[in-house]
């Protein structure tokens, strides 16, 4: 007897310890399914929940312990995925200088940007970003556009112009007029629009909860015929254990991850579950021109000589001089003077007029280099235009007169990646139907490059904004995925149903806007990405249809009696490791 209670308590005690660790789990769970019916989602973990709450009510708890065992290991794997989420999308803000230079009674003054008003008159400073909207005044300025239109070149702005916020002073210093405040200017409207983006775009569903109302008709139906013909609760218990839908809640979560870290091998950063899904759905790519589809640098491509003159006489004369002056074009000069080899002589008597032009002497000889129409007015020469074919003049030239005579004509380009067009078919070939252009180029210029490329559209001269409502207009036809690498991307990539930078030499703001990152400076691992997230996919739904199928069976079996409430569990957690082990395969 005295045997009998000993073993009658440990059983007792044995019942208490499994129904509290299941109460534990149960009243997480119950927050959970209550914060989701709140926002008008139903879930699988209701399934989960009953079976529990059955389990405790029919006293079989540690049936109801195996559930919920279960159930938390398969919640855990879900927050690992999820913990690969974005952060909070500081860097944008952060490339915004805190203070400025205003002129003041004085002389100049360094204030908080927070301080500066419409009308005030401000320095900008070589190198420097520029913190508001405004005209620009006295001498022109040579402004680094890339961060707003993802132009490659520096764009020269005339004194009455205005200049946008985030632009980056590539020449001399110079004056800007205030015209908005720092809250109101351009770039600050880029950040609200990359947090509203973000914000309006909601969390793609799991993919376990699109067979849950299905699921969970299927299993009260079952369970609750069970019980009315049988009369026994506990067969209702057994089918409620045996439905606990854990091929769902276990097996997506592990194909994803797996799919995730597969991703992760070849340079391509998914930054949670819903992304890769919907990798795995996107028909249509945005694409961005400037360091996306090109390399985002500048390079002498031809030189157009006049009678007199060879190529290397009109580039070692124009790098010679450039090397006086600190703008983008003139490093792109010097340093293809060097790759060739030409010996370059110290410039003398130098004068350069910011985002124009430049002019000084070379060995002995007056030489001018610049746009056009500044190289004319100076030397007085003829049209350098007529120095180059029609199709080049929709690049970025620079003109070179030497003597007062015309010498020659540079033509820079940005130039095509070359691996782009073997990358846009492998896009094709992964189920990309439309390839779009999204530049913020001239029309001309874009052109070309789609024209090389075989894009199916080309959109050019584009604002941030415009970047936001063009993939809009292509979401209409169905999932859309943005590339991009600038601040000028930012917005169009949260925008878009899933954003891929190109983390390796884009900005901070466009990685974390983005949804999936490529850690490498190459599109080619985004095609083989795709093609990861298409078999993550097909092996997640194989390993939820053969996981499903099972436990419907061993539903109908319990339902007839013929397992017990443990009996299920022990069984459910077979077909658990069945799916898992299918859901590991997406690693391969």
């Amino acid at each position: 007897m005295i045997g009998l209670a000993l073993s009658w308590q440990a059983v007792r005690h044995a019942d208490l310890v499994w129904t509290g660790a299941t109460l534990v789990i149960l009243a997480g769970l119950l927050v959970q399914i209550f914060g989701a019916l709140r926002r008008g989602d139903v879930g699988l973990d209701i399934v989960a929940a009953l079976s529990m709450s059955a389990a405790i009510a029919f006293g079989e708890p540690l049936a109801g312990n195996v559930v919920g065992l279960m159930y938390a290991g398969g919640q855990l794997l879900e927050a690992f995925a999820e913990g690969r989420a974005r952060r909070e999308m500081t860097a944008l803000m952060g490339r915004v200088p805190r203070s400025a230079m205003r002129y003041a009674a004085a002389g100049l003054e360094e204030v908080a940007i927070s301080q500066i008003r419409p009308g005030d008159r401000l320095l900008i400073r070589q190198g420097e970003v520029l913190p508001v909207d405004g005209i620009v005044s006295g001498t022109a300025a040579a402004l680094d556009m890339a961060a707003l239109t993802g132009e490659s070149m520096p764009r020269p702005v005339l004194p009455g112009a205005e200049a946008l916020s985030g632009s980056v002073c590539a020449g001399a210093a110079f004056d800007l007029v205030v015209s908005r405040s720092a809250a109101e200017s351009t770039y600050a409207g880029i950040v609200r629009l990359v947090e509203a983006a973000q914000a309006g775009k909601a969390p793609m569903a799991r993919m376990a909860d699109r067979f849950a109302m299905g699921f969970l008709v299927v299993t009260l139906g079952i369970a609750g015929a069970a019980w009315y013909w049988s009369g026994d609760p506990v067969r209702a218990l057994a089918v409620l254990v045996v439905a606990t839908p854990c091929p769902l809640i276990l097996a997506v979560p592990v194909a994803i991850i797996s799919g995730m870290s597969r991703a992760a091998r070849i340079g391509v950063l998914v930054k949670n579950g819903g992304m890769l899904e919907m990798l795995a759905r996107v028909r249509t790519a945005v694409l961005d021109k400037t360091g996306t589809l090109t390399h985002g640098q500048t390079a002498v491509v031809d030189i157009g000589t006049a009678p007199g003159f060879s190529p290397d006489t009109v580039l070692a004369a124009a790098a010679s001089l450039d090397q006086a002056s600190g703008h983008v074009v003139a490093a792109a000069l010097v340093q293809a003077a060097a790759a060739r080899g030409l010996p370059l002589s110290a410039p003398q008597s130098v004068r350069e007029t910011p985002g124009t032009g430049i002019e000084g002497c070379v060995d002995g000889r007056q030489v001018v280099v610049g746009g056009s129409r500044f190289v004319q007015r100076t030397s007085g020469c003829d049209d350098p235009h007529l120095l180059i074919s029609p199709e080049m003049r929709a690049s970025m030239t620079v003109a070179v007169a030497i003597d007062g005579a015309l010498a020659g004509v540079i033509v820079l380009k940005d130039q095509i990646r070359g691996d782009a067009v073997s990358v846009l078919s492998d896009l094709r070939a992964a189920g990309i139907r439309r390839l779009v252009l999204a530049s913020g180029d001239r029309a001309e210029i874009a052109q070309a490059v789609g024209e090389a490329l075989g894009m199916d559209a080309v959109l050019a001269d584009l604002t941030p904004q415009a970047k936001v409502a063009a993939v809009e207009s292509e979401a209409r036809d169905g999932p859309v995925m943005m590339v991009g690498d600038g601040i000028n991307d930012a917005p169009a990539l949260a925008a878009a149903d899933i954003g891929v930078a190109m983390g390796a030499r884009g900005t901070a703001s466009s990685s974390e806007a983005a949804g999936v990152v490529l850690l490498v400076d190459e599109l080619g691992p985004l095609a083989r990405a795709i093609a990861i997230a298409h078999r993550t996919r097909r092996i997640a739904l194989q390993s939820v249809s053969v996981g499903l199928a099972l436990s419907i069976g061993a539903m109908v079996v319990a339902a007839f009696g013929y397992l017990q409430p443990v009996e299920g569990a022990i069984l459910q957690e077979m077909i658990d490791v069945a799916v898992i082990l299918n859901a590991l395969r997406a690693l391969r």
